[in-house]
């Protein structure tokens, strides 16, 4: 693979982010996150290569789909393939408008032609901790042994939550495409 840009989406409508790695070599060192969020103290850059933006503020659920969408699609443009974190199948709640938000953005992805890989949910876990079924304090644990980044304290969290945990899934979708990418080649 020779400096590709591959963007990992952890897509949602509470706290979607998106991981893009540029090279060769995946380290985290190339990687840049963006993600939106309600909470106005996380809408800064933190360490220099995490980006927070505020939602747009919206009218109607198509238009916010929309808002979302154009966020995440202009930050993939020009990347080379894209993953997406696939539904889960035990998914329960509000999983109609969730498929409608990720159909509207795998639309214009398509339209835009950048190759689009959907990875289940327990592929990515277990990349990154060894088991399917990982909580998120163990994807954040898989996360701050491979970085030594804290992100918690860095974002002067009280807990772990969001937006660090779609951060940190962002990653490893990132991740874990890198290495797809990798054995097709």
């Amino acid at each position: 693979m020779k400096y590709k840009v591959l963007c990992g989406i952890d897509y949602s409508l509470r706290g979607p982010a998106i991981c893009c790695h540029i090279g060769d070599k995946w380290t985290y060192e190339n990687c840049i996150f963006h993600y939106l969020t309600d909470t106005k103290k996380y809408c800064d850059v933190f360490l220099g290569r995490f980006f927070g933006k505020n939602f747009d503020a919206y009218n109607s659920q198509e238009q916010r789909h929309d808002s979302i969408s154009d966020w995440a699609h202009g930050i993939c443009t020009g990347s080379c393939y894209i993953g997406i974190e696939n539904y889960a199948y035990n998914a329960t709640g509000r999983v109609f408008n969730i498929a409608e938000n990720t159909g509207v953005l795998k639309y214009k992805l398509y339209q835009s032609g950048i190759p689009l890989e959907c990875i289940n949910p327990s592929t990515i876990k277990k990349k990154a901790t060894g088991k399917g079924n990982a909580t998120k304090h163990m994807m954040y644990d898989a996360f701050y042994t491979e970085t030594r980044v804290d992100l918690i304290a860095e974002m002067k969290m009280v807990s772990l939550n969001n937006p660090v945990t779609d951060i940190v899934d962002s990653y490893f979708v990132c991740k874990t495409l890198f290495e797809i990418v990798k054995d097709m080649e």
